[in-house]
């Protein structure tokens, strides 16, 4: 069998995949031998025609198997402490005498020293991190405006004769935040030595988007880094005009929810209680209006921190699953895109970037599979991620690209017809880009108009709020005028 097993090098791996993984459970055991003959026979190998196994020999390539994970293991960690940087403190000064501090990572601290004597006048002084001194420099990825002008400056400098190394080198000298300096120094490092521009910046540790290291190795191979570099510069100032714009639409009638609120609670902790006893005073049954807010008063005075503590916990909890969870960050994104007028400025958002990205993916030569499978790394919405994963299956079975976009809900029609007529003539990037300043149009009228629409409402609704609550203390303060 096992002869049989290893003529077959598709279900040898497989053979492999299933016994790395319950190999402490299936050693010597019928139901493992069975567990392993369902596993292959998914991946392709026919049982039918052995009669008997034999667990001794099964067993013995259990145990070469075992034995090369083992070593494959150990080669791994090998590599990876070979690859593995330190972090190192230093003190340097300048051409101008200014002394600087700061944090680099390396293989050693003399090649961090070495580095850092080309780049500056003097190095005053390089020792190890210790484990409890904390970089304060941490941050993440960089922020679409930040990118924009990064890659801005940086085509700048190339057009005017200043080489790559040099023109990230200003950089370093010209930024006042400590991590942006951070991070330059490091890529001026990986281009001293050797690395290309995409292999430098694919080495920050996922501080600049897939999309872009795709877009700088296309260049690298076509020699027109500028001419890139200023049209992704171009793109992701779009991307933080759309983002911008989106957030201040939606922060407007959140901020004055949270006014609201905070307003209710103060009329209720502090103005209802002082009238309390006042209307106790008052002959006959009071308003319900008023003993519904005397009600919510004391609740919130008696149980207030209790309330406070659960809405916290609640918020904690929601923003943990929807990072954490991508199945629950699918359900709140497909709520929120279906919320009449928001869910379309999201949809006209995501088409717009998602459109974008893919007619400058086309037209810089890169395969429309690698282009999807670039989107689906760089889009944050699992309703479009998904819609991309159907859209790779539909591509691999010979589907236009097209036909595997029409019927999704979430990618409206004109968009497809308009991707239709571009496959159909040859001009699929050409109509992707009208298809993204289409939607993107109409997100900039969206959000305008929204703006001016909603300020009456918000106002209304903020005014019946207190109202309501004033009206639940004045209605009272008649009857016991009467008795006067």
């Amino acid at each position: 069998m096992l002869e049989q097993l290893k003529s077959n090098n598709v279900v040898l791996v497989g053979l492999k995949k299933v016994l790395l993984f319950p190999f402490s459970v299936i050693k010597y055991s019928t139901e493992g031998i069975s567990f392993i003959k369902r596993k292959i026979k998914k991946q392709g190998f026919d049982f039918s025609s052995v009669d008997k196994i034999d667990g001794e020999e099964l067993n013995q390539e259990l145990a070469k198997v075992k034995k090369q994970s083992a070593e494959f293991k150990n080669k791994i960690t090998l590599k990876e402490e070979k690859n593995k940087n330190y972090s190192f403190n230093y003190i340097v000064k300048n051409e101008f005498g200014e002394t600087i501090k700061g944090s680099f990572e390396g293989p050693s601290l003399e090649a961090v020293k070495v580095f850092l004597e080309g780049e500056y006048e003097d190095v005053l002084s390089i020792k190890p991190r210790e484990k409890w001194d904390i970089d304060i420099n941490i941050g993440g990825k960089f922020k679409a405006d930040t990118l924009a002008f990064f890659l801005t400056q940086l085509a700048t400098y190339l057009r005017a004769g200043i080489t790559l190394v040099d023109g990230i080198r200003i950089m370093v000298k010209q930024t006042t935040k400590p991590y942006e300096k951070k991070v330059y120094s490091k890529i001026v490092y990986s281009l001293v030595g050797g690395d290309t521009f995409s292999k430098a910046l694919s080495l920050q540790n996922k501080v600049f988007p897939e999309f872009l290291i795709s877009m700088v190795k296309t260049s690298e191979l076509t020699g027109d880094l500028p001419s890139v570099l200023d049209e992704m510069a171009e793109y992701y100032t779009k991307i933080d005009k759309n983002k911008r714009s989106l957030r201040a639409a939606l922060s407007y009638p959140l901020i004055i929810f949270m006014v609201a609120i905070g307003a209710v609670v103060f009329l209720l902790t502090e103005v209802v209680p002082k009238f309390q006893d006042m209307f106790s005073s008052v002959n006959g049954k009071l308003p319900g209006i008023t003993i519904f807010v005397l009600q919510m008063s004391s609740l919130i005075q008696k149980y207030g921190i209790f309330i406070l503590g659960g809405l916290i916990l609640f918020i904690s909890m929601f923003i943990w699953f929807y990072k954490n969870n991508r199945v629950f960050k699918k359900k709140v994104q497909t709520v929120f895109m279906k919320f009449p007028v928001f869910g379309e400025l999201i949809i006209c958002n995501e088409v717009s970037n998602l459109t974008r990205t893919f007619a400058t993916l086309l037209n810089h030569g890169v395969f429309i599979t690698d282009s999807m499978e670039i989107l689906s790394a760089i889009t944050t919405n699992e309703v479009y991620k998904s819609i991309i994963y159907r859209t790779l299956i539909g591509l691999s079975k010979g589907a236009k690209i097209s036909d595997t976009f029409k019927g999704e809900w979430a990618f409206p029609i004109v968009a497809y017809e308009m991707l239709a007529t571009g496959e159909a003539t040859g001009q699929l990037p050409e109509m992707m880009t009208k298809v993204s300043t289409h939607f993107a149009d109409i997100h900039e009228a969206k959000t305008s108009s929204l703006k001016s629409l909603m300020e009456p409402f918000i106002i209304l609704f903020l005014a019946t709020i207190i109202g309501f609550i004033l009206l639940a203390v004045i209605v009272p303060m008649f009857s016991l005028y009467n008795q006067i």
